[in-house]
């Protein structure tokens, strides 16, 4: 059988394994590339290559190799150079190798919300030594959020109280950092009533969205989410409005993560993934079509549907705390009996290879028919309480 579509994935955690997934069914052809070995989405793809992402020779010798129909980036440490370069000789990026360089580091996408597209954001700045931080948190003000300009999964991120925390918010930013570009951006802290994930779909058709996603972050990661979440008609429209600015102002066709901090009817835009949002994970469960299935088929040009979430839904992270080789998930059938007749309970585990500590292995949710979100989201947590990682 001739394949719908070659895929090139670039990167293989437990999002791109989902989208693995997700286009297989619809008949793709998939090539998960990664830095190492028996990364989760290669144990489903068809082939696998394993390099670094930032050797552009690397990548164009992929591309070449290859030959795909769609390279599909699921992280944010690509030489998007390279990217715009095989787009300009007709290979085709998604969603478009400007959103790839735009949305690799938070300040490009933040200069072209609060900038060029006029966005409400918090006050910011860049610094790209120790110095520079601490005049910025003199000009922007305490407490400040400070974050590399290029991480993943919350790593690098603080809060930072007074002058006297500035030097270790720079040594964990340095660490946490992905890339090559040491600089950091440093914001105010916004006081917001919550956060939310609109998953933001441009497709063939025009620009859809998911139901607003919650989430609960530790330390700038993310470990529980629920939808739908609520918010003000007028919060959902602004947010909505501001959301279908920046992805048209990005272009191509795919799921974008737009987040927002919400106050009142106030909603600031934070951040944006031109792909599928660790916070949707709970569509696996909450939606008929996951985030994974629409971000395939607004690649692939098919027709993408209005989405529901019927129920309550939620989900919540499985979490490791040391580094190992040599471990075992433990606990699956008690984590997937469900408390009553009305709560459905699903456990994914990603297939990490090893562990790290707060390495995210596995996801519980949990979905209540007629139920609350607070009833959901009880459910996923006391889940993924029961889902356990036994080291050797």
């Amino acid at each position: 059988m001739t394949p719908t579509a070659k895929i090139l994935l670039l990167g293989s955690g437990e999002l791109g394994r989902e989208f693995v997934i997700a286009a297989k069914r619809l008949g793709c052809h998939i090539v998960a590339c990664d830095s190492y070995a028996a990364a989760p989405a290669m144990q489903v793809a068809d082939a696998s290559e394993v390099f670094s992402m930032l050797d552009g020779d690397a990548l164009h010798a992929v591309i070449d190799r290859h030959r795909p129909d769609h390279i599909v980036p699921e992280i944010e440490a690509i030489r998007t150079e390279v990217l715009a370069e095989v787009e300009a000789a007709g290979f085709h990026v998604v969603p478009s190798a400007r959103a790839a360089q735009l949305t690799m580091n938070r300040d490009a996408i933040r200069d072209l919300a609060a900038g060029a597209l006029g966005l409400v954001t918090s006050r910011f700045e860049y610094a790209t030594s120790r110095d520079e931080l601490a005049a910025a948190a003199q000009r922007v003000g305490f407490p400040l959020v400070v974050k590399p300009v290029m991480s993943s999964s919350g790593k690098g991120q603080s809060t930072v109280h007074s002058a006297d925390g500035i030097d270790a918010a720079w040594d964990y930013a340095a660490a946490g950092m992905r890339g090559d570009r040491l600089r950091v951006i440093a914001e105010a802290f916004v006081d917001f009533d919550y956060e939310i994930t609109l998953l933001t779909v441009r497709h063939r058709g025009g620009v859809s969205f998911c139901p607003p996603i919650g989430h609960r972050q530790e330390s700038g990661d993310y470990r529980e989410s629920w939808q739908p979440a609520a918010m003000s008609a007028a919060a959902l429209q602004s947010a909505q409005a501001m959301a279908t600015t920046v992805v048209d102002a990005l272009g191509g066709y795919g799921i974008f993560g737009v987040e927002f901090f919400v106050k009142g009817d106030m909603v600031i835009f934070s951040e944006l993934s031109p792909r599928p949002h660790d916070t949707g994970m709970v569509t696996l469960l909450s939606q008929s079509l996951s985030e994974f299935d629409l971000h395939a088929r607004a690649i692939l040009g098919l027709p993408v549907p209005p989405v529901a979430v019927p129920h309550a839904s939620a989900s919540a992270v499985i979490l490791a705390d040391r580094d190992a080789a040599d471990f075992a998930i433990t606990g699956l059938p008690d984590a997937l009996v469900p408390p009553d007749a009305a709560t459905h309970v699903d456990v994914r585990i990603f297939g990490k290879p090893v562990t790290r500590p707060g390495r995210r292995m596995g996801v519980a949710l949990a979905q209540v028919v007629g139920g609350t979100v607070e009833e959901a989201r009880a459910a996923a947590v006391a889940a993924a309480a029961r889902v356990q990682i036994r080291y050797g």
